[in-house]
Protein backbone atom coordinates (compact mmCIF):
# COMPACT_ATOMS: atom_id res chain seq x y z
CA UNK A 1 0.00 0.00 0.00
CA UNK A 2 1.13 3.52 -0.70
CA UNK A 3 1.02 6.27 1.88
CA UNK A 4 -2.41 7.54 0.81
CA UNK A 5 -4.07 4.14 0.98
CA UNK A 6 -2.44 3.35 4.30
CA UNK A 7 -3.67 6.64 5.74
CA UNK A 8 -7.17 5.91 4.42
CA UNK A 9 -7.20 2.50 6.08
CA UNK A 10 -6.03 3.93 9.41
CA UNK A 11 -8.62 6.72 9.30
CA UNK A 12 -11.35 4.21 8.51
CA UNK A 13 -10.31 1.96 11.41
CA UNK A 14 -10.19 4.90 13.82
CA UNK A 15 -13.60 6.09 12.70
CA UNK A 16 -15.13 2.64 13.13
CA UNK A 17 -13.79 2.44 16.66
CA UNK A 18 -14.92 5.97 17.49
CA UNK A 19 -18.48 5.47 16.22
CA UNK A 20 -18.78 1.81 17.19
CA UNK A 21 -21.96 2.30 19.24
CA UNK A 22 -23.76 3.98 16.31
CA UNK A 23 -22.61 1.42 13.77
CA UNK A 24 -23.54 -1.51 16.04
CA UNK A 25 -27.15 -0.31 16.06
CA UNK A 26 -27.46 -0.72 12.28
CA UNK A 27 -25.37 -3.90 11.97
CA UNK A 28 -27.16 -5.69 14.83
CA UNK A 29 -30.54 -4.83 13.35
CA UNK A 30 -29.39 -6.07 9.93
CA UNK A 31 -28.32 -9.44 11.37
CA UNK A 32 -31.62 -9.77 13.18
CA UNK A 33 -33.87 -8.85 10.26
CA UNK A 34 -32.36 -9.32 6.77
CA UNK A 35 -29.01 -10.92 7.56
CA UNK A 36 -30.17 -13.95 9.50
CA UNK A 37 -28.18 -16.30 7.27
CA UNK A 38 -25.07 -14.14 6.98
CA UNK A 39 -21.83 -15.20 8.61
CA UNK A 40 -20.77 -13.62 11.88
CA UNK A 41 -17.24 -13.24 10.50
CA UNK A 42 -18.60 -10.72 7.96
CA UNK A 43 -19.70 -8.31 10.68
CA UNK A 44 -16.64 -6.09 10.28
CA UNK A 45 -17.31 -5.83 6.54
CA UNK A 46 -20.81 -4.44 7.11
CA UNK A 47 -19.47 -2.13 9.82
CA UNK A 48 -16.92 -0.58 7.44
CA UNK A 49 -19.49 -0.11 4.64
CA UNK A 50 -21.90 1.51 7.10
CA UNK A 51 -19.16 3.86 8.34
CA UNK A 52 -18.15 4.88 4.81
CA UNK A 53 -21.76 5.50 3.79
CA UNK A 54 -22.57 7.54 6.88
CA UNK A 55 -19.45 9.58 7.61
CA UNK A 56 -17.16 9.45 4.52
CA UNK A 57 -19.52 9.45 1.54
CA UNK A 58 -19.21 13.22 0.98
CA UNK A 59 -15.42 13.06 1.24
CA UNK A 60 -14.90 9.95 -0.89
CA UNK A 61 -17.42 10.68 -3.58
CA UNK A 62 -20.03 8.34 -4.91
CA UNK A 63 -17.85 6.87 -7.66
CA UNK A 64 -15.11 5.83 -5.27
CA UNK A 65 -17.72 4.41 -2.88
CA UNK A 66 -19.42 2.46 -5.70
CA UNK A 67 -16.07 0.96 -6.78
CA UNK A 68 -15.45 -0.24 -3.22
CA UNK A 69 -18.93 -1.80 -3.05
CA UNK A 70 -18.66 -3.49 -6.45
CA UNK A 71 -15.33 -5.03 -5.50
CA UNK A 72 -17.08 -7.00 -2.76
CA UNK A 73 -19.70 -9.74 -2.87
CA UNK A 74 -22.61 -8.51 -4.98
CA UNK A 75 -25.46 -10.26 -3.16
CA UNK A 76 -24.28 -9.28 0.30
CA UNK A 77 -23.73 -5.62 -0.59
CA UNK A 78 -27.06 -5.39 -2.41
CA UNK A 79 -28.88 -6.82 0.63
CA UNK A 80 -27.11 -4.54 3.13
CA UNK A 81 -27.49 -1.31 1.10
CA UNK A 82 -31.18 -1.99 0.53
CA UNK A 83 -31.62 -2.42 4.28
CA UNK A 84 -29.53 0.60 5.32
CA UNK A 85 -30.81 3.13 2.76
CA UNK A 86 -34.45 2.36 3.45
CA UNK A 87 -36.10 5.76 3.96
CA UNK A 88 -38.59 4.38 6.46
CA UNK A 89 -35.84 2.89 8.63
CA UNK A 90 -33.74 6.05 8.48
CA UNK A 91 -36.59 8.31 9.56
CA UNK A 92 -37.88 6.05 12.33
CA UNK A 93 -35.90 3.68 14.47
CA UNK A 94 -32.36 4.45 13.21
CA UNK A 95 -32.87 8.11 13.97
CA UNK A 96 -34.35 7.31 17.40
CA UNK A 97 -31.53 4.94 18.33
CA UNK A 98 -28.81 7.39 17.26
CA UNK A 99 -30.57 10.12 19.24
CA UNK A 100 -29.79 8.17 22.41
CA UNK A 101 -26.09 8.90 21.87
CA UNK A 102 -26.26 12.40 20.35
CA UNK A 103 -28.69 15.26 20.10
CA UNK A 104 -31.61 14.48 17.80
CA UNK A 105 -31.25 17.73 15.83
CA UNK A 106 -27.56 17.05 15.27
CA UNK A 107 -28.30 13.51 14.11
CA UNK A 108 -30.91 14.66 11.65
CA UNK A 109 -28.87 17.47 10.10
CA UNK A 110 -25.48 15.75 9.88
CA UNK A 111 -26.30 12.08 9.25
CA UNK A 112 -29.90 11.34 8.33
CA UNK A 113 -30.44 14.15 5.79
CA UNK A 114 -27.20 13.41 3.83
CA UNK A 115 -28.12 9.74 3.66
CA UNK A 116 -31.55 10.63 2.31
CA UNK A 117 -29.96 12.91 -0.32
CA UNK A 118 -27.70 10.09 -1.50
CA UNK A 119 -30.56 7.58 -1.54
CA UNK A 120 -31.49 7.93 -5.29
CA UNK A 121 -27.94 7.25 -6.42
CA UNK A 122 -27.61 4.40 -3.97
CA UNK A 123 -30.84 2.91 -5.35
CA UNK A 124 -29.30 2.96 -8.83
CA UNK A 125 -26.24 1.20 -7.42
CA UNK A 126 -28.50 -1.39 -5.80
CA UNK A 127 -30.24 -2.00 -9.14
CA UNK A 128 -26.88 -2.50 -10.83
CA UNK A 129 -25.87 -4.99 -8.17
CA UNK A 130 -29.19 -6.81 -8.54
CA UNK A 131 -28.79 -7.04 -12.31
CA UNK A 132 -25.25 -8.28 -11.95
CA UNK A 133 -26.28 -10.99 -9.53
CA UNK A 134 -29.18 -12.07 -11.78
CA UNK A 135 -26.87 -12.32 -14.81
CA UNK A 136 -24.53 -14.45 -12.79
CA UNK A 137 -27.37 -16.77 -11.83
CA UNK A 138 -28.46 -17.04 -15.49
CA UNK A 139 -25.00 -17.99 -16.65
CA UNK A 140 -24.85 -20.62 -13.99
CA UNK A 141 -28.17 -22.06 -15.10
CA UNK A 142 -27.23 -22.25 -18.81
CA UNK A 143 -23.99 -24.15 -18.19
CA UNK A 144 -23.61 -27.62 -19.64
CA UNK A 145 -24.64 -30.52 -17.48
CA UNK A 146 -22.17 -33.28 -16.72
CA UNK A 147 -22.56 -36.37 -18.90
CA UNK A 148 -22.03 -39.54 -16.89
CA UNK A 149 -19.97 -42.37 -18.40
CA UNK A 150 -20.31 -46.05 -17.80
CA UNK A 151 -17.91 -47.68 -15.37
CA UNK A 152 -15.64 -50.47 -16.52
CA UNK A 153 -16.15 -53.05 -13.81
CA UNK A 154 -14.56 -56.49 -13.55
CA UNK A 155 -16.95 -59.38 -14.11
CA UNK A 156 -17.24 -61.36 -10.85
CA UNK A 157 -16.35 -65.04 -10.88
CA UNK A 158 -18.90 -67.69 -10.07
CA UNK A 159 -18.52 -69.44 -6.72
CA UNK A 160 -19.82 -72.79 -5.62
CA UNK A 161 -23.02 -72.76 -3.59
CA UNK A 162 -22.22 -73.56 0.08
CA UNK A 163 -23.87 -76.56 1.66
CA UNK A 164 -26.28 -75.47 4.43
CA UNK A 165 -25.41 -76.61 7.92
CA UNK A 166 -27.83 -78.91 9.75
CA UNK A 167 -30.21 -77.17 12.12
CA UNK A 168 -29.43 -77.80 15.77
CA UNK A 169 -32.07 -79.56 17.83
CA UNK A 170 -33.84 -77.34 20.33
CA UNK A 171 -33.70 -78.22 23.98
CA UNK A 172 -36.86 -79.28 25.72
CA UNK A 173 -38.45 -76.29 27.37
CA UNK A 174 -39.08 -76.20 31.07
CA UNK A 175 -42.81 -76.23 31.88
CA UNK A 176 -44.30 -73.28 33.68
CA UNK A 177 -44.64 -74.06 37.40
CA UNK A 178 -48.23 -74.24 38.67
CA UNK A 179 -47.46 -71.72 41.40
CA UNK A 180 -47.37 -69.01 38.74
CA UNK A 181 -51.15 -69.09 38.37
CA UNK A 182 -51.91 -69.44 42.07
CA UNK A 183 -52.33 -66.55 44.44
CA UNK A 184 -49.47 -66.45 46.98
CA UNK A 185 -50.30 -67.47 50.52
CA UNK A 186 -48.53 -64.42 51.93
CA UNK A 187 -51.11 -62.19 50.31
CA UNK A 188 -53.92 -64.18 51.89
CA UNK A 189 -52.23 -64.00 55.29
CA UNK A 190 -51.81 -60.26 54.95
CA UNK A 191 -55.49 -59.85 54.13
CA UNK A 192 -56.46 -61.92 57.17
CA UNK A 193 -54.17 -59.89 59.41
CA UNK A 194 -55.58 -56.69 57.95
CA UNK A 195 -59.15 -57.79 58.64
CA UNK A 196 -58.22 -58.90 62.15
CA UNK A 197 -56.52 -55.59 62.91
CA UNK A 198 -59.49 -53.69 61.56
CA UNK A 199 -61.90 -55.62 63.79
CA UNK A 200 -59.61 -54.99 66.74
CA UNK A 201 -59.46 -51.27 65.96
CA UNK A 202 -63.25 -51.10 65.68
CA UNK A 203 -63.61 -52.81 69.06
CA UNK A 204 -61.15 -50.38 70.63
CA UNK A 205 -62.97 -47.43 69.08
CA UNK A 206 -66.31 -48.68 70.37
CA UNK A 207 -64.85 -49.19 73.82
CA UNK A 208 -63.29 -45.72 73.82
CA UNK A 209 -66.55 -44.09 72.78
CA UNK A 210 -68.63 -45.92 75.38
CA UNK A 211 -66.16 -45.44 78.23
CA UNK A 212 -64.81 -41.98 77.48
CA UNK A 213 -65.44 -40.81 81.09
CA UNK A 214 -64.44 -44.06 82.74
CA UNK A 215 -61.18 -42.59 84.00
CA UNK A 216 -63.12 -40.32 86.37
CA UNK A 217 -64.45 -43.31 88.36
CA UNK A 218 -61.95 -44.69 90.83
CA UNK A 219 -61.62 -48.41 91.64
CA UNK A 220 -60.35 -50.00 94.79
CA UNK A 221 -57.19 -52.05 94.67
CA UNK A 222 -59.11 -55.30 95.00
CA UNK A 223 -61.24 -54.59 91.95
CA UNK A 224 -58.26 -53.54 89.82
CA UNK A 225 -56.46 -56.80 90.53
CA UNK A 226 -59.58 -58.82 89.68
CA UNK A 227 -60.04 -57.00 86.41
CA UNK A 228 -56.45 -57.70 85.45
CA UNK A 229 -56.95 -61.38 86.22
CA UNK A 230 -60.10 -61.50 84.08
CA UNK A 231 -58.26 -59.78 81.24
CA UNK A 232 -55.49 -62.36 81.25
CA UNK A 233 -58.12 -65.14 81.38
CA UNK A 234 -59.61 -63.80 78.07
CA UNK A 235 -63.02 -63.08 79.56
CA UNK A 236 -65.68 -61.40 77.36
CA UNK A 237 -65.10 -57.72 76.67
CA UNK A 238 -68.58 -56.60 77.71
CA UNK A 239 -67.75 -57.46 81.33
CA UNK A 240 -65.34 -54.53 81.44
CA UNK A 241 -67.82 -52.15 79.85
CA UNK A 242 -70.42 -52.41 82.58
CA UNK A 243 -70.89 -49.56 85.05
CA UNK A 244 -70.18 -50.84 88.56
CA UNK A 245 -71.17 -54.45 87.63
CA UNK A 246 -74.83 -53.56 87.15
CA UNK A 247 -75.31 -55.16 83.73
CA UNK A 248 -73.69 -58.57 84.48
CA UNK A 249 -75.28 -60.72 87.20
CA UNK A 250 -73.15 -62.38 89.90
CA UNK A 251 -70.06 -60.46 88.79
CA UNK A 252 -69.33 -59.01 92.27
CA UNK A 253 -69.47 -62.47 93.83
CA UNK A 254 -67.19 -63.81 91.13
CA UNK A 255 -64.67 -61.03 91.66
CA UNK A 256 -64.76 -61.62 95.42
CA UNK A 257 -64.00 -65.28 94.88
CA UNK A 258 -61.11 -64.49 92.55
CA UNK A 259 -59.71 -62.03 95.08
CA UNK A 260 -59.83 -64.61 97.86
CA UNK A 261 -58.04 -67.17 95.69
CA UNK A 262 -55.31 -64.67 94.89
CA UNK A 263 -54.80 -63.78 98.54
CA UNK A 264 -54.76 -67.41 99.59
CA UNK A 265 -52.12 -68.23 97.01
CA UNK A 266 -50.11 -65.20 98.10
CA UNK A 267 -50.12 -66.14 101.78
CA UNK A 268 -49.30 -69.75 100.99
CA UNK A 269 -46.23 -68.54 99.17
CA UNK A 270 -45.34 -66.33 102.14
CA UNK A 271 -45.33 -69.38 104.45
CA UNK A 272 -42.49 -70.98 102.54
CA UNK A 273 -39.31 -70.54 104.55
CA UNK A 274 -36.70 -71.53 102.03
CA UNK A 275 -37.45 -68.91 99.36
CA UNK A 276 -34.31 -68.54 97.20
CA UNK A 277 -34.05 -64.74 97.41
CA UNK A 278 -30.65 -63.13 97.42
CA UNK A 279 -30.56 -60.07 99.67
CA UNK A 280 -27.77 -57.54 99.91
CA UNK A 281 -26.54 -55.97 103.14
CA UNK A 282 -28.64 -52.82 102.79
CA UNK A 283 -31.86 -54.81 102.25
CA UNK A 284 -31.15 -57.05 105.26
CA UNK A 285 -30.46 -54.11 107.56
CA UNK A 286 -33.46 -52.20 106.28
CA UNK A 287 -35.84 -55.12 106.81
CA UNK A 288 -34.33 -55.83 110.21
CA UNK A 289 -34.90 -52.23 111.27
CA UNK A 290 -38.50 -52.46 110.05
CA UNK A 291 -39.23 -55.55 112.10
CA UNK A 292 -37.51 -53.99 115.08
CA UNK A 293 -39.80 -50.96 114.87
CA UNK A 294 -42.86 -53.22 114.57
CA UNK A 295 -41.80 -55.20 117.62
CA UNK A 296 -41.34 -52.03 119.63
CA UNK A 297 -44.77 -50.79 118.57
CA UNK A 298 -46.37 -54.10 119.54
CA UNK A 299 -44.67 -54.05 122.94
CA UNK A 300 -45.84 -50.50 123.48
CA UNK A 301 -49.41 -51.47 122.55
CA UNK A 302 -49.36 -54.39 125.03
CA UNK A 303 -48.06 -52.11 127.77
CA UNK A 304 -50.86 -49.66 127.07
CA UNK A 305 -53.44 -52.45 127.29
CA UNK A 306 -51.98 -53.60 130.61
CA UNK A 307 -52.21 -50.06 131.90
CA UNK A 308 -55.95 -49.91 131.00
CA UNK A 309 -56.00 -48.23 127.61
CA UNK A 310 -59.02 -49.12 125.39
CA UNK A 311 -58.97 -51.15 122.18
CA UNK A 312 -58.92 -48.94 119.07
CA UNK A 313 -60.98 -51.43 116.99
CA UNK A 314 -64.19 -49.41 117.38
CA UNK A 315 -62.41 -46.30 116.22
CA UNK A 316 -61.01 -48.16 113.23
CA UNK A 317 -64.50 -49.41 112.31
CA UNK A 318 -65.88 -45.90 112.51
CA UNK A 319 -62.97 -44.67 110.46
CA UNK A 320 -63.70 -47.28 107.79
CA UNK A 321 -67.35 -46.24 107.59
CA UNK A 322 -66.41 -42.61 107.24
CA UNK A 323 -63.98 -43.46 104.47
CA UNK A 324 -66.71 -45.32 102.60
CA UNK A 325 -68.98 -42.33 103.00
CA UNK A 326 -66.27 -40.02 101.72
CA UNK A 327 -65.76 -42.33 98.77
CA UNK A 328 -69.44 -42.15 97.86
CA UNK A 329 -69.32 -38.37 98.05
CA UNK A 330 -66.24 -38.31 95.86
CA UNK A 331 -67.94 -40.49 93.25
CA UNK A 332 -70.94 -38.17 93.26
CA UNK A 333 -68.63 -35.19 92.87
CA UNK A 334 -66.85 -36.86 89.96
CA UNK A 335 -70.15 -37.54 88.23
CA UNK A 336 -71.12 -33.91 88.71
CA UNK A 337 -67.86 -32.79 87.16
CA UNK A 338 -68.40 -35.06 84.19
CA UNK A 339 -71.87 -33.69 83.61
CA UNK A 340 -70.59 -30.16 84.02
CA UNK A 341 -67.99 -30.86 81.37
CA UNK A 342 -70.66 -32.13 79.02
CA UNK A 343 -72.76 -29.04 79.74
CA UNK A 344 -69.75 -26.84 78.99
CA UNK A 345 -69.33 -28.64 75.68
CA UNK A 346 -72.91 -27.87 74.67
CA UNK A 347 -72.46 -24.24 75.65
CA UNK A 348 -69.23 -24.07 73.65
CA UNK A 349 -71.00 -25.40 70.55
CA UNK A 350 -73.68 -22.73 70.91
CA UNK A 351 -71.02 -20.05 71.34
CA UNK A 352 -69.23 -21.32 68.22
CA UNK A 353 -72.41 -21.03 66.17
CA UNK A 354 -72.91 -17.48 67.42
CA UNK A 355 -69.32 -16.65 66.46
CA UNK A 356 -69.96 -17.95 62.92
CA UNK A 357 -72.92 -15.63 62.51
CA UNK A 358 -70.90 -12.70 63.84
CA UNK A 359 -68.07 -13.49 61.43
CA UNK A 360 -70.46 -13.46 58.49
CA UNK A 361 -71.66 -10.02 59.48
CA UNK A 362 -68.10 -8.76 59.85
CA UNK A 363 -67.16 -10.20 56.44
CA UNK A 364 -69.89 -8.11 54.80
CA UNK A 365 -68.60 -4.97 56.48
CA UNK A 366 -65.04 -5.78 55.41
CA UNK A 367 -66.10 -6.16 51.78
CA UNK A 368 -67.69 -2.73 51.85
CA UNK A 369 -64.59 -1.24 53.43
CA UNK A 370 -62.43 -2.93 50.80
CA UNK A 371 -64.43 -1.35 47.97
CA UNK A 372 -64.04 2.08 49.58
CA UNK A 373 -60.30 1.58 50.00
CA UNK A 374 -59.91 0.53 46.36
CA UNK A 375 -61.66 3.70 45.23
CA UNK A 376 -59.38 5.82 47.40
CA UNK A 377 -56.36 3.94 46.09
CA UNK A 378 -57.36 4.67 42.47
CA UNK A 379 -57.67 8.37 43.23
CA UNK A 380 -54.30 8.34 44.94
CA UNK A 381 -52.66 6.65 41.94
CA UNK A 382 -54.03 9.31 39.59
CA UNK A 383 -52.65 12.03 41.82
CA UNK A 384 -49.24 10.32 41.94
CA UNK A 385 -49.12 10.03 38.14
CA UNK A 386 -49.86 13.73 37.83
CA UNK A 387 -47.08 14.57 40.28
CA UNK A 388 -44.71 12.27 38.40
CA UNK A 389 -45.35 14.11 35.12
CA UNK A 390 -44.55 17.41 36.79
CA UNK A 391 -41.37 15.91 38.25
CA UNK A 392 -40.29 14.67 34.81
CA UNK A 393 -40.70 18.14 33.38
CA UNK A 394 -38.58 19.58 36.17
CA UNK A 395 -35.87 16.98 35.53
CA UNK A 396 -35.82 17.82 31.80
CA UNK A 397 -35.35 21.48 32.62
CA UNK A 398 -32.57 20.59 35.06
CA UNK A 399 -30.68 18.62 32.40
CA UNK A 400 -30.15 21.79 30.39
CA UNK A 401 -27.88 23.21 33.07
CA UNK A 402 -26.13 19.90 33.74
CA UNK A 403 -23.29 20.54 31.26
CA UNK A 404 -22.04 23.67 33.03
CA UNK A 405 -22.31 21.99 36.41
CA UNK A 406 -20.33 19.07 35.04
CA UNK A 407 -17.47 21.33 33.95
CA UNK A 408 -17.36 23.03 37.35
CA UNK A 409 -17.37 19.66 39.09
CA UNK A 410 -14.48 18.44 36.96
CA UNK A 411 -12.37 21.48 37.84
CA UNK A 412 -13.17 21.02 41.52
CA UNK A 413 -12.15 17.36 41.38
CA UNK A 414 -8.86 18.22 39.68
CA UNK A 415 -8.07 20.70 42.44
CA UNK A 416 -8.84 18.09 45.10
CA UNK A 417 -6.59 15.54 43.34
CA UNK A 418 -3.67 17.96 43.33
CA UNK A 419 -4.05 18.67 47.03
CA UNK A 420 -4.26 14.96 47.86
CA UNK A 421 -1.12 14.23 45.82
CA UNK A 422 0.84 16.88 47.71
CA UNK A 423 -0.31 15.50 51.06
CA UNK A 424 0.65 11.97 50.02
CA UNK A 425 4.16 13.09 49.08
CA UNK A 426 4.62 14.77 52.47
CA UNK A 427 3.35 11.71 54.36
CA UNK A 428 5.61 9.41 52.34
CA UNK A 429 8.66 11.54 53.15
CA UNK A 430 7.85 11.49 56.88
CA UNK A 431 7.34 7.71 56.82
CA UNK A 432 10.73 7.19 55.18
CA UNK A 433 12.46 9.31 57.80
CA UNK A 434 10.79 7.40 60.65
CA UNK A 435 11.75 4.05 59.12
CA UNK A 436 15.39 5.13 58.78
CA UNK A 437 15.49 6.21 62.43
CA UNK A 438 13.98 2.90 63.57
CA UNK A 439 16.49 0.86 61.56
CA UNK A 440 19.38 2.89 62.95
CA UNK A 441 18.29 2.23 66.57
CA UNK A 442 17.78 -1.43 65.84
CA UNK A 443 21.26 -1.77 64.36
CA UNK A 444 22.77 -0.10 67.43
CA UNK A 445 20.89 -2.47 69.78
CA UNK A 446 22.12 -5.50 67.85
CA UNK A 447 25.71 -4.30 68.18
CA UNK A 448 25.33 -3.97 71.97
CA UNK A 449 23.83 -7.48 72.29
CA UNK A 450 26.69 -9.00 70.30
CA UNK A 451 29.24 -7.22 72.49
CA UNK A 452 27.61 -8.61 75.64
CA UNK A 453 27.54 -12.12 74.21
CA UNK A 454 31.23 -11.98 73.35
CA UNK A 455 32.23 -11.63 77.05
CA UNK A 456 33.48 -14.90 78.72
CA UNK A 457 31.28 -16.55 81.39
CA UNK A 458 31.62 -19.49 83.82
CA UNK A 459 29.29 -22.28 82.71
CA UNK A 460 30.19 -25.18 85.07
CA UNK A 461 29.67 -25.47 88.82
CA UNK A 462 30.56 -28.35 91.21
CA UNK A 463 27.63 -29.49 93.40
CA UNK A 464 28.17 -31.12 96.85
CA UNK A 465 25.11 -33.13 97.98
CA UNK A 466 26.12 -32.96 101.67
CA UNK A 467 26.13 -29.16 101.82
CA UNK A 468 23.16 -26.91 102.50
CA UNK A 469 22.05 -24.04 100.34
CA UNK A 470 23.57 -21.42 102.63
CA UNK A 471 20.51 -19.16 102.64
CA UNK A 472 20.61 -18.69 106.44
CA UNK A 473 17.30 -20.46 107.20
CA UNK A 474 16.70 -22.78 110.18
CA UNK A 475 15.02 -25.48 108.09
CA UNK A 476 17.86 -25.81 105.59
CA UNK A 477 19.07 -29.34 104.84
CA UNK A 478 21.26 -31.06 102.33
CA UNK A 479 20.15 -33.42 99.58
CA UNK A 480 21.42 -36.48 101.50
CA UNK A 481 19.47 -35.55 104.63
CA UNK A 482 16.36 -34.93 102.54
CA UNK A 483 16.56 -38.40 101.02
CA UNK A 484 16.91 -40.04 104.47
CA UNK A 485 13.87 -38.22 105.81
CA UNK A 486 11.79 -39.23 102.78
CA UNK A 487 12.73 -42.88 103.37
CA UNK A 488 11.57 -42.64 107.01
CA UNK A 489 8.27 -41.11 105.93
CA UNK A 490 7.65 -43.92 103.45
CA UNK A 491 8.20 -46.55 106.17
CA UNK A 492 5.79 -44.79 108.54
CA UNK A 493 3.16 -44.56 105.81
CA UNK A 494 3.47 -48.27 105.03
CA UNK A 495 3.02 -49.18 108.73
CA UNK A 496 -0.12 -47.03 108.93
CA UNK A 497 -1.55 -48.75 105.85
CA UNK A 498 -1.01 -52.20 107.38
CA UNK A 499 -2.73 -51.16 110.59
CA UNK A 500 -5.70 -49.73 108.65
CA UNK A 501 -5.99 -52.93 106.59
CA UNK A 502 -6.21 -55.08 109.74
CA UNK A 503 -8.87 -52.79 111.17
CA UNK A 504 -10.98 -53.04 108.00
CA UNK A 505 -10.82 -56.85 108.09
CA UNK A 506 -12.07 -56.93 111.70
CA UNK A 507 -14.93 -54.55 110.88
CA UNK A 508 -15.94 -56.63 107.87
CA UNK A 509 -16.14 -59.82 109.91
CA UNK A 510 -18.24 -58.09 112.58
CA UNK A 511 -20.62 -56.79 109.92
CA UNK A 512 -21.03 -60.25 108.39
CA UNK A 513 -21.93 -61.69 111.79
CA UNK A 514 -24.48 -58.91 112.30
CA UNK A 515 -26.08 -59.65 108.93
CA UNK A 516 -26.38 -63.35 109.76
CA UNK A 517 -28.14 -62.50 113.02
CA UNK A 518 -30.48 -60.15 111.18
CA UNK A 519 -31.33 -62.85 108.63
CA UNK A 520 -32.32 -65.28 111.36
CA UNK A 521 -34.48 -62.63 112.97
CA UNK A 522 -36.11 -61.71 109.63
CA UNK A 523 -37.01 -65.32 108.84
CA UNK A 524 -38.65 -65.65 112.25
CA UNK A 525 -40.70 -62.47 111.74
CA UNK A 526 -41.78 -63.53 108.25
CA UNK A 527 -43.16 -66.82 109.48
CA UNK A 528 -45.11 -65.07 112.22
CA UNK A 529 -46.51 -62.47 109.83
CA UNK A 530 -47.59 -65.17 107.38
CA UNK A 531 -49.58 -66.99 110.05
CA UNK A 532 -51.16 -63.73 111.21
CA UNK A 533 -52.18 -62.83 107.66
CA UNK A 534 -53.73 -66.26 107.13
CA UNK A 535 -55.78 -65.91 110.32
CA UNK A 536 -56.92 -62.45 109.29
CA UNK A 537 -58.00 -63.71 105.88
CA UNK A 538 -60.03 -66.52 107.43
CA UNK A 539 -61.76 -63.98 109.61
CA UNK A 540 -62.47 -61.79 106.62
CA UNK A 541 -64.15 -64.70 104.81
CA UNK A 542 -66.76 -65.00 107.51
CA UNK A 543 -67.84 -61.43 107.03
CA UNK A 544 -70.04 -60.56 104.08
CA UNK A 545 -69.55 -57.18 102.59
CA UNK A 546 -71.76 -55.55 100.07
CA UNK A 547 -70.24 -53.64 97.14
CA UNK A 548 -70.54 -49.93 96.63
CA UNK A 549 -73.57 -48.70 94.85
CA UNK A 550 -73.65 -45.68 92.62
CA UNK A 551 -75.00 -42.65 94.39
CA UNK A 552 -77.56 -40.43 92.86
CA UNK A 553 -77.63 -36.81 93.81
CA UNK A 554 -79.97 -33.93 93.12
CA UNK A 555 -77.16 -32.01 91.47
CA UNK A 556 -76.62 -34.84 88.99
CA UNK A 557 -80.29 -34.86 87.99
CA UNK A 558 -80.27 -31.08 87.50
CA UNK A 559 -77.17 -31.23 85.35
CA UNK A 560 -78.64 -33.98 83.19
CA UNK A 561 -81.76 -31.89 82.58
CA UNK A 562 -79.65 -28.88 81.61
CA UNK A 563 -77.60 -30.98 79.19
CA UNK A 564 -80.77 -32.19 77.44
CA UNK A 565 -82.05 -28.62 77.13
CA UNK A 566 -78.75 -27.36 75.71
CA UNK A 567 -78.63 -30.21 73.19
CA UNK A 568 -82.12 -29.35 71.92
CA UNK A 569 -81.18 -25.67 71.66
CA UNK A 570 -78.01 -26.54 69.74
CA UNK A 571 -79.94 -28.66 67.24
CA UNK A 572 -82.39 -25.82 66.64
CA UNK A 573 -79.51 -23.38 66.12
CA UNK A 574 -77.86 -25.78 63.66
CA UNK A 575 -81.12 -26.03 61.72
CA UNK A 576 -81.22 -22.24 61.37
CA UNK A 577 -77.66 -22.16 60.03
Amino acid sequence: LNVTDEQFVLDTLAGCLQHKSLLDVVVNAFFVQDGKYCLASERNLYTVICYLATFQLEKLGFQHFSRIVKSLDTVKMQKFLRFFFNALYLNTWIKDEWSHFHDSLYVKENWIDPLLRWQPKVQQLIQQLTKKSSDRITTLKTSMATQPKEFHLTVPQKHATPVPLPKPALEKRVPVPPSTYREPKEKKQLQEMKAKNRRKAEDLLLEANTNQFRCAIGKPEEEVVCYQILYYLNMPRNIFNCQRHCSVPFLPQYLELVWELVLRQYFEELQIDNIPIKLNAAAILREGALYQRKREQELKRIENLLEGTGDPSEFLEWQKQMREKDLEEQLAEIECRRLQGKLSYEEAVLAHQNVIQENKRKAGLMREQKAELMRQYAEKRLQEQKEMRELVQQVVEGHKNAKQAKIKLQKYKQQIVQEVCEENRELLRQALEEEEERLRKRYQLIQEIRAIESLPSVRHKVVDLTETGGHGLICEMSIVELRERLALLREAQKAAEEERRDQIIHEKRAKEQLLLDKLDQISLYRSELGRAAALKQEEKKRKSQCGLRPVKDERIRDLQKKIVEKALERKKQAGLL
